[in-house]
């Protein structure tokens, strides 16, 4: 390979401390793409070559399909890509998308608004709760996600509007699951820890014929942690069938059934503007609190290769989520005098006081409600692959429409129990317990957008990549108590908003990629089809992102090394003004760099690691908001993951990794933080041909962590993990 940079590499180079200096001996010499993407890579990028599912160990798969629609060399991509495969999952003993994301700097774990359900994510500081995707068909629902089913976990940053549609500020994470393949390959495995939690998995595949195949995957867990009370019972079921592999016309079916039956962990409260210092076991809540939910997601999947340069493609996605979470967290800490209950006066301020813990009880709360949610997505591409003149042109030009359901009951629990800060008794929910129903809300919307992204390489070294999407939401929703200011019943809102995406990228050569990219999105207030008091009548917020960044491919592809610079801004954010009255004056600037490697160092050793540095800033806000010049909430400045595995031989595996965050808040107030920590994980593995048994040791310092953040009730954490052995056996057959 030519190392001789030029002077724009070099510029680039030194702008991000550049990486490796020199390239060593290759030993591999094919991108690996998972079976789940061969569909599309088969599709429109025939340079790629495909391997069986089977071969790869792969750290680094080279291609993605989240920044494109359809399987893309990620050096093609003018934005940061993050893949988490299946290799990694595997090694880490990640069961769930939670555990796999932690292999991506600049997200973090966070709560709901008003309760903790299932995952919930910021990215890059914004809010990822409704740009959770399966197979590129959005899955907004609020549920546990295990990763039995998934070949890999894709994340694409920054504002993607133009590829996604609404939402999307701070990027996406795509769920990729596992496809049919044509070989009859099984494995089951088998897992305990020392906290008492087993797992079990199981994956079947069957060859039908020479063009089809059939897969199902299985589940079945009964999760606890080094925290009281918990314990989680989950099964699932993920089948898909796959015809026409290899011929024009494919089609995939497939679907993902879950049931889970969960304790929830509202966390601990915060004393003096941290959580509270009691043992990292302390649980408040009681003992027969429960979040059950059931999920069926079905999904088609028709791709006809209509000649070589022209591609038909059609997805639909019904998913159905049920919820039903009875649910106690620690609301607010006070003191008790003569039997009364008397909440801090300082809550605002993150509960200040100079009393001893021992003094402090904490009131407990409900957040109780049955949702019902529904989605019907359908998407249609037409890939197009032609030459004007010397230049070639990939153009994907696309339809989607949907229509998404929300029905969310609450209701709330009275004279629940006041029990002590430090040592609270554990207990079932009490006889004197009444409920009064609540807030019954009602929503639904219809989206309908039409989008083309053209991906064009003017020459060898220059590639530019424009795309324009129209999008137009339009959602109702319907309170059967009037809330807000003035009270309001009904909202309704439609948006029409255009999204662009622009890049330019320049290789000059084969192993170096640059580029410059713009992005926009937009967030309606009923987004989630849930509102705020006083966000009904308000526009959608926009954003736009500029980014440039670099990625080095080493080792003939083995080893690749990236590197970005990034200005995400919200500049019309809402801002409270009065009581239960925003606007849109607010400005939300994130700033910051990322670094990131991954794959093979040398033929026995491989590496997953990023560092990002983000500067979260609320510009501007009104005075009512009190958060102008603070720190976006969940936000840690500093984050860096590594994850590295060695082979002794062809049966020994050693390995490791850490991740440190910086301290953060818990809202946007600045009031409620959480420090930083490192954690270090470690594993050894045994291989033999006809199985594997692994070890890993999570959390090997036993260091005390915050793992997640809630803003609501004055700002709650949930600890991470302890000390945790987890042993796993795989048997092939």
């Amino acid at each position: 390979m030519n190392r001789r940079l030029t002077p724009l590499a070099a510029a680039l180079l030194a702008a991000f401390a550049a990486p490796v200096a020199m390239q060593q001996t290759a030993y591999a010499q094919t991108v690996q793409v998972p079976a789940a993407q061969t569909t599309q890579a088969e599709a429109s990028l025939p340079e790629v070559t495909v391997k069986s599912q089977t071969d790869s160990k792969d750290y680094n798969p080279g291609v993605s399909t989240v920044g494109g629609k359809v399987a893309t060399p990620i050096r093609d991509i003018p934005q940061s890509v993050n893949v988490i495969t299946r290799a990694v999952l595997e090694a880490q003993g990640a069961a769930s998308l939670q555990e796999a994301l932690r292999n991506v700097p600049g997200i973090t774990i966070g709560g709901a608004e008003g309760g903790q359900i299932g995952n919930n994510f910021n990215l890059r500081g914004f809010s990822a709760r409704t740009d959770m995707y399966l197979d590129g068909s959005r899955d907004r629902g609020q549920y546990y996600r295990d990763t039995y089913y998934l070949e890999s976990v894709e994340v694409l940053k920054g504002p993607s509007s133009m590829l996604f549609g609404r939402g999307s500020t701070g990027g996406v994470i795509n769920q990729v699951s596992k496809a049919p393949f044509l070989a009859d390959a099984n494995q089951v495995t088998a897992s305990a820890d020392t906290n008492g939690g087993v797992r079990s998995t199981g994956d079947f595949n069957r060859k039908l014929s020479d063009t089809s195949a059939f897969r199902v995957e299985m589940m079945a867990q009964d999760a606890k942690t080094n925290r009281d009370q918990m314990s989680n019972q989950d099964f699932g079921v993920a089948p898909s069938l796959r015809f026409g592999i290899g011929t024009p016309t494919e089609v995939t079916l497939s679907a993902l059934i879950s049931h889970n039956h969960d304790m929830p962990d509202y966390g601990i409260s915060a004393v003096n503007g941290h959580p509270v210092n009691v043992p990292r076991n302390t649980f408040y809540g009681l003992n027969d609190d429960r979040t059950i939910q059931d999920v069926a997601i079905l999904s088609a999947r028709v791709q006809h290769k209509i000649n070589d340069n022209l591609t038909f493609r059609n997805q639909t996605q019904y998913s159905d989520y049920r919820t039903d979470a009875r649910e106690t967290a620690p609301n607010n800490v006070g003191t008790m005098n003569g039997g009364v209950f008397a909440a801090l006066p300082t809550v605002a301020q993150g509960n200040l006081t100079n009393l001893p813990l021992n003094q402090l009880f904490i009131k407990l709360a409900s957040h109780d409600r049955t949702i019902h949610d529904q989605s019907l997505d359908n998407q249609t591409d037409l890939i197009a692959k032609f030459e004007t003149g010397s230049i070639k042109h990939t153009l994907i030009v696309g339809t989607e429409i949907s229509h998404d359901e929300y029905d969310n009951a609450g209701y709330t629990r009275n004279n629940l129990p006041i029990v002590t800060l430090i040592n609270p008794v554990y207990q079932s929910q009490p006889a004197n317990v009444t409920t009064t129903v609540g807030n019954h809300v009602t929503s639904s919307a219809n989206a309908l957008a039409a989008y083309f992204n053209d991906t064009i390489e003017l020459n060898k070294q220059w590639k530019l990549v424009g795309g324009l999407r129209w999008d137009r939401y339009q959602a109702a929703l319907n309170n059967s108590i009037a809330t807000g200011t003035p009270p309001f019943t009904r909202a309704d809102q439609t948006v029409n908003f255009t999204s662009v995406r622009a890049g330019v990228i320049y290789q000059p050569t084969s192993a170096q990629s640059y580029y410059a990219s713009y992005g926009t999105s937009f967030n309606p207030s009923l987004e989630q089809l849930t509102v705020t008091s006083g966000q009904q009548g308000v526009a959608p917020e926009t954003n736009k992102s500029y980014e440039v960044g670099a990625k080095w491919d080493l080792f003939n592809g083995d080893l690749s090394l990236t590197s970005a610079i990034f200005d995400i801004e919200k500049t019309n954010a809402r801002s409270l003004v009065t009581t239960g009255v925003y606007q849109l004056d607010g400005d939300v600037r994130v700033t910051g760099f990322e670094l990131g490697a991954s794959g093979y160092i040398n033929p026995q050793w491989q590496v997953l690691a990023g560092y990002t540095h983000l500067n979260p800033t609320v510009i501007k806000a009104s005075a009512a908001d009190g958060t102008q010049g603070k720190t976006l909430a969940n936000t840690p400045r500093d984050n860096l993951t590594l994850w590295s595995t060695y082979n002794l031989s062809k049966i020994w595996e050693v390995g490791g990794g850490a991740v440190y965050m910086s301290s953060r808040f818990a809202s946007n107030t600045d009031v409620v933080s959480a420090g930083g920590y490192t954690r270090f994980d470690a594993t050894v593995a045994f291989h033999q041909p006809k199985y594997d048994v692994r070890l890993n040791l999570l959390n090997l310092t036993n260091k005390y962590y915050i793992d997640a953040l809630i803003p609501s009730d004055g700002g709650r954490s949930v600890p991470g993990v302890g000390r945790t052995l987890l042993a796993t056996v795989t048997y092939r057959f």
